[in-house]
């Protein structure tokens, strides 16, 4: 088996060659990197976009690596319904005030040592924005093969790269993706990672997405919060 982990990492973008310094101007030095040569970046996931490459990467996520995004970003959505909060509203970009997302604490059932923090459920969540990616059914074999270029451009080979394309070419079985969900808080880092991978922005995608936290169980004030989690975490680049 793969390291799943890492992979993750690369999906998220976390692992771009070069970047440095603070959370804002990383983010920054990913859009840039994105813009001016995108088969060398590493994130995975504005790969999976097809025509939409470039359109957002994670932000705040590119500080603690894919899994303990994918985790904190949960985590904090969760603290937050679970503390009868209202959602924040939504926003496109970062501000300059956005606090830089920490891991979730270990006891949390969102941290590492949690059934959540495991290689075997990092590869579920790569399986979960996988099948977020084709869910507005654009990636045909065309584009199947333009992903791959870029997943092999990513440093991406062997086992690991032969998962993803495996994945893509396969059907979304999301009665396996909601099965592996044991726990509360794996469903939401399922949620929480599927929102990462797109911006739901045709039916296509919102019907998948409100389809996955149905089949979650998740209650529509918890999925509130992640997605004005989510949403304050990622960078959107210019067209």
């Amino acid at each position: 088996m793969f390291d799943a982990k890492k992979l993750l990492d690369q999906f998220l973008g976390s692992q771009v060659p070069g970047l440095g310094g603070s959370v804002r101007d990383r983010a920054g030095d990913a859009v840039q990197t994105a813009r001016n040569n995108p088969m060398k970046t590493g994130a995975i996931a504005a790969a999976l976009l097809g025509t939409k490459t470039g359109r957002s990467i994670a932000g705040n996520a590119l500080a603690i690596g894919g899994l303990a995004a994918i985790a904190g970003l949960g985590y904090q959505a969760y603290k937050n319904y679970q503390a009868g909060q209202a959602p924040a509203a939504p926003s496109d970009a970062p501000s300059a005030n956005n606090p830089v997302l920490l891991p979730p604490p270990a006891e949390s059932g969102f941290g590492p040592t949690s059934p959540a923090g495991s290689n075997e459920f990092a590869l579920v969540l790569i399986r979960a924005m996988i099948a977020a990616a084709k869910a507005d059914g654009h990636i045909d074999d065309a584009e199947r093969a333009l992903i791959m270029e870029r997943v092999k451009a990513a440093d991406v080979s062997g086992e690991a790269a032969a998962f993803i394309e495996h994945e893509l070419a396969s059907p979304t079985d999301i009665d396996a993706l909601v099965a592996a969900a044991v726990t509360e808080e794996q469903r939401v880092e399922l949620y929480t990672a599927s929102r990462l991978t797109i911006e739901p922005d045709s039916r296509a995608e919102r019907g998948y997405l409100d389809l996955l936290a149905g089949r979650l169980g998740l209650a529509d004030q918890l999925v509130d919060h992640i997605e004005a989690t989510v949403s304050s975490a990622k960078v959107t680049l210019s067209q």
